[in-house]
C-alpha cells in the first residue's frame, strides 16, 4: 500500500467515525488507539487550534452533512417514528451504513434492509414505517434514473403488434399496505411550508415541536412512482394495471403480461377491455413505454 493510500484511509476513517453524543469528536479511534494521537500524525496544528481540535471540525461536519441530506431525504420516516427516535435511528443506520458513493444521494439505500434486521427502530409501526421507507426510497430513484425517448404513435403500435414493450427505468412499481403516498404528499407540503419560514435544514432537525400525523388505516395500494418534467408524481394503479405493468417492466410479453386479466374478468369482459384501453392510452401519453433495445426493466417492490 502506497504511503498516500494509507494516509488517505486513515483520514477518513478519522472524519467518518460517529460523533460523541454531544457532537464532539470521540476521544479513541475505533481500534481504541488514541485519537489525538492520530490526529497529531495526519493533521499539523497551527497557532489558534491543536491537532485533534482541527480534525474534529471535519469530523462534525462530515457527519451535521449526512445527517442533514439523510433527514432531507426521509421526512415521511421521521413523521411515521417521531423526531427523537428518528435521530437516533439515522445515527445508528450511517454509523453501520456509512456513505460508500461519491454521491450522498445513495444514503439511503441500505435503509429498508437494514431496518429489516432491526426491526426494534420502528416496532411501534413496523408495516407503516417501512411503506414509508419504500416510498420515499422509490422516490428518490424515480427523480434521477434514467429517461430513455418516449415511443412515438407508430413505434408503440408495432410494439403492441410485437407482443413486447418496455417500461421508462426511472419508473418504480410499489405494492403497498398503507396509504404512504397521501401521508407522505402532507409531509411534503408542511415542510415546504414550513421552509419558507426556514430553509436550515440543522433547525429541521433540532426542532423542538414536532408534528403529528393521522396514522393511515391498512388497506393495499398499488402505486407508480414516476416522473414529469422533472418533478415526482405517485399515481394509484387498480390491482390489475399494477399487474400488467409489473409484468412488463419484467420483461415478459403482452400475453403474458395480460394473463392477469383472466382470473379477474370473468362476467366484466366488455368493462375490462374498455379499462385496458384507457390505461395503455394514459400510460403511453404519460411516455411510460420506451424502446426495446437494450431491454430495460423497471423495478417493482412488493411488501414482505
Amino acid at each position: 500500500m502506497s504511503q498516500l493510500l494509507e494516509f488517505q484511509r486513515r483520514l477518513s476513517s478519522a472524519v467518518m467515525q460517529p460523533l460523541s453524543r454531544g457532537d464532539r469528536m470521540r476521544r479513541s479511534a475505533r481500534n481504541q488507539a488514541s485519537m489525538e494521537r492520530e490526529a497529531e500524525a495526519l493533521v499539523k496544528p497551527n497557532s489558534r487550534l491543536s491537532s485533534l481540535e482541527r480534525l474534529e471540525i471535519y469530523n462534525q461536519q462530515y457527519w451535521f452533512r449526512i445527517l442533514s441530506c439523510f433527514a432531507e431525504d426521509f421526512p415521511g420516516l421521521r413523521a411515521v417514528v417521531g423526531r427523537a427516535r428518528f435521530e437516533r435511528l439515522m445515527r445508528a443506520y450511517l454509523a453501520e451504513c456509512p456513505s460508500r458513493s461519491f454521491t450522498l444521494r445513495n444514503l439511503g439505500a441500505q435503509l429498508e434492509a437494514w431496518l429489516r434486521r432491526n426491526p426494534e427502530w420502528i416496532r411501534a409501526a413496523e408495516r407503516l414505517a417501512l411503506d414509508m421507507v419504500r416510498l420515499e426510497w422509490a422516490h428518490i430513484e424515480a427523480f434521477d434514473s434514467a429517461c430513455e425517448p418516449a415511443l412515438t404513435p407508430a413505434e408503440l403500435e408495432r410494439g403492441l403488434a410485437g407482443g413486447r414493450l418496455n417500461l421508462q427505468p426511472y419508473i418504480r412499481l410499489l405494492e403497498l399496505r398503507y396509504a404512504v403516498d397521501d401521508l407522505l404528499i402532507e409531509v411534503h407540503n408542511r415542510e415546504h411550508s414550513e421552509d419558507t419560514s426556514s430553509n436550515a435544514a440543522q433547525d429541521r432537525l433540532t426542532r423542538s415541536r414536532v408534528r403529528s400525523y393521522a396514522k393511515p388505516l391498512p388497506g393495499a395500494v398499488y402505486l407508480a412512482v414516476h416522473r414529469s418534467d422533472d418533478s415526482v408524481y405517485y399515481k394509484r394503479l387498480e390491482p390489475v394495471a399494477y399487474q400488467i405493468l409489473e409484468a412488463i417492466g419484467a420483461g415478459r410479453s403482452l400475453t403474458e403480461a395480460l394473463d392477469a386479466l383472466v382470473a379477474q374478468s370473468e362476467g366484466r369482459g366488455p368493462d375490462m377491455i374498455s379499462s385496458v384501453q384507457q390505461w395503455f392510452a394514459n400510460w403511453a401519453e404519460l411516455g411510460w413505454f420506451c424502446r426495446p433495445e437494450p431491454l430495460l426493466l423497471a423495478r417493482t417492490s412488493r411488501y414482505a
